[in-house]
């Protein structure tokens, strides 16, 4: 069986990779699907890179080198709010710092937009996909949401930035949609998707 190892330590992540990819035929033969962790890889990655797709790719690379014959997917994903010039953007993992829980981070970017109207809070979930095949080939795909930051955390079922994202045309925020729902119009899912259907045109 192929094996794909994603390079994240993410457990909510894992779970949205793990259930878009669910079906995911490689040849002909079905694939599993690895965390680092549950590959044994732990590599030290610093992740210098100008944009989310530079990420990807430095993290990708650097796990393929630990386990050679393997595909390997990294992504790099961010909210970048208008207002705030882009920000948190690719930073938003270590912004205020990796281990600060996202519920302060949160406030944090709820208060630094206290009095902004809703037009003017414009948002968007940016995700950048980088795949290494085995021969060394690399492929990629990025895809976002756009949405708008809302005045205080809503919902359960979301991690990181989803309780103050807004989807619009759902009047709810990330972290209120179903799963389904979720991976159906979020950055990670239309990314994951169309890095699905590059693997599955591999012969």
């Amino acid at each position: 069986m192929q094996k794909i190892i994603f390079a994240t330590g993410n457990a909510g992540k894992m779970r949205e990779i793990k259930m878009i990819l669910s079906n995911l035929m490689i040849g002909g033969e079905p694939v599993e699907i690895l965390s680092m962790k549950e590959a044994g890889v732990t590599a030290d990655i610093v992740e210098d890179g100008k944009s989310f797709l530079e990420n990807a790719k430095i993290k990708a690379k650097a796990v393929a080198e630990c386990v050679p014959g393997a595909i390997v997917l990294a992504d790099d994903s961010g909210l970048e709010i208008d207002y705030l010039n882009k920000e948190p953007g690719i930073y938003s993992a270590r912004y205020l710092g990796e281990d600060t829980p996202y519920t302060i981070k949160n406030q944090n970017l709820i208060d630094r937009l206290s009095g902004v109207p809703d037009e003017q809070r414009t948002a968007r979930f940016v995700c950048a996909i980088a795949c290494v095949l085995p021969d060394g080939t690399v492929l990629h795909s990025e895809e976002t949401i756009e949405g708008r930051i809302g005045y205080e955390e809503k919902g359960e079922n979301g991690f990181g930035y989803d309780p103050i994202f807004q989807v619009p045309e759902y009047g709810r925020s990330t972290a209120e949609l179903t799963n389904e729902e979720k991976n159906s119009i979020s950055h990670r899912g239309k990314a994951l998707r169309a890095m699905k259907e590059q693997l599955e045109n591999l012969q």
